[in-house]
């Protein structure tokens, strides 16, 4: 809300985006991605020996981590403008916007080995059930955003630089904020440089495959990025401004049910806990339906209501409130995907089985990059949100299938009958709050004061609406707590 009223949408905020994409995307592909799925799973086999073994893992894992990124660090920030020409050729080369990106993404790149470290914390701390400083640490960047954006605003020549120094310092708080807690569970980080040690290896092995897996997915984002520099001036700032309120809820809770269901499920098949195993896939699934698809349709039905409400103010204008509204929209579509995604993967990646979801993944690139070729000539920056939304659910839809032959797997009938009952909820939820919505002239009429309360009014209609109706069918949402599976 603050970046959108204070810097509105222009060929500044499209550098600055681009410059925070490139070490964002690394980290999902070293930290949030990769690393954890090859990290997670052993890290729940050492948990089992001795505390000195497991410290001693953890310190080995942490020294080569670091090593690498660091070199990556320095790799970006030296080679910052041959990084901008590949991810934003659409930037005219030489040109102030390209220079700007080009500085900016000197500042943000280390983030990259901040945040890393940062993830690496958090999986250790999700392995012993300690979820609130791993969960609450994001909040520092966002934090981070907002003080930088507010009160030194007008300490750089190009304001929008402040936000890049956020970025940087946003991560240096993060793992501030993480290290004491694990200094509580018993764990001192310290180098040692002696790989040796069989799990470090296994790690690697495991990342290998995987880093290509996640890799494709951030590729595809890569390109995206790549079509977004060419279309009209703001389309990235569209795109991203769209992309924030769609990673909401697939950041929020499918992030949420991905930290929870690793460590339980890695647990269970690690202990040879088979029918667990079932029963947890089963309950991951009802859950990530019960949370993804009114989600989706709410963000559907409510996109001007939100965008109006939280971006448009000051420099944000009603041309950009329409563009990231069909941006918002398009994206709407594959927002159960990305949160079933997010699901479906961990399943496989407790079994240390990487190479299912990469041959995934792979194929989910072409289809995406085949469906932005067929839609951003007719749809500009909307295509590219709308091919975005049908890679996701093509990838969700293979690794249910995938999982479905599992010999271990056996989808229960209630599951079904699940999906049916919140599908219903959701549809009627969404047509009731369509009809109730007003209209588009009304919202950019409105002052902030009345816009939020309409909003939060509406929001808490859909959830009282589809609450009620799921009773109505006979689900009891207290019934179903992973402590009843």
């Amino acid at each position: 809300m603050i970046i959108a009223r204070a810097f509105g949408v222009s060929i500044a905020t499209d550098a600055f985006f681009v410059a925070f994409k490139l070490p964002n995307m690394l980290r999902r592909i070293t930290a949030e991605g990769a690393f954890t799925q090859a990290f997670i799973p052993t890290l729940s086999d050492y948990k089992n020996k001795s505390k000195k073994e497991f410290n001693a893992f953890l310190n080995k894992v942490v020294t080569l981590l670091s090593a690498i990124l660091l070199l990556i660090t320095l790799i970006g920030v030296f080679a910052s403008p041959w990084l901008i020409y590949i991810s934003a050729p659409g930037f005219e080369y030489g040109s102030y916007q390209f220079n700007l990106a080009s500085d900016l993404l000197k500042i943000t790149f280390p983030y990259i080995f901040l945040i890393s470290i940062v993830a690496m914390f958090g999986g250790v701390l999700n392995t012993f059930g300690k979820f609130a400083a791993p969960a609450f640490s994001p909040v520092f960047l966002n934090l981070s955003f907002i003080l930088a954006a507010l009160f030194f605003y007008d300490y750089f020549d190009e304001p929008v630089t402040v936000l890049a120094w956020a970025v940087f310092f946003g991560g240096v708080v993060q793992l501030l904020f993480q290290y004491p807690f694990i200094l509580k569970i018993g764990w001192s980080p310290k180098l040692d440089f002696d790989l040796s040690d069989d799990g470090v290896w296994k790690v690697l092995k495991l990342m290998g495959p995987a880093i290509i897996g996640v890799s494709i997915t951030q590729i595809s984002l890569l390109i995206n990025t790549i079509f977004a520099s060419f279309l009209q001036q703001g389309s990235v700032s569209w795109l991203y401004f769209a992309d924030r309120l769609m990673e909401f809820p697939a950041g929020v809770l499918g992030v949420a049910l991905s930290t929870v269901f690793l460590p339980a499920l890695s647990s269970s098949f690690s202990n040879k806990k088979y029918e667990e195993f079932n029963k947890l896939m089963n309950w991951s699934i009802r859950i990530g339906l019960l949370v993804s698809i009114p989600a989706a349709i709410g963000i559907a039905v409510l996109s001007i209501p939100l965008i109006t409400t939280l971006f448009y103010y000051g420099k944000f204008s009603e041309l950009d409130l329409v563009m990231t509204h069909k941006a918002l929209f398009a994206y709407s579509f594959g927002l159960i995907g990305l949160i079933m995604i997010k699901v479906f993967a961990p399943v496989f990646y407790s079994q240390k089985n990487i190479k299912t979801p990469v041959r995934i993944a792979v194929i989910t690139l072409f289809v995406t990059q085949a469906m932005n070729l067929i839609l951003i000539p007719y749809f500009q920056h909307v295509g590219l949100a709308l091919a975005i939304s049908v890679g996701a659910t093509f990838n969700a839809v293979m690794l249910f299938f995938s999982i479905k032959k599992m010999n271990d797997f056996k989808i229960e009938p209630a599951t079904f009958i699940f999906l049916i009952k919140i599908f219903l909820s959701a549809f009627l939820m969404g047509v009731i709050l369509y009809f109730i919505n007003p209209d588009f002239q009304y919202w950019v009429s409105i002052s902030f004061l009345y816009r939020m309360i309409l909003l939060l009014a509406l929001v808490a209609l859909g959830a009282l609406i589809f609450v009620s109706l799921l009773f109505i069918q006979g689900v009891k949402l207290n019934k179903l707590s992973k402590d009843n599976v």
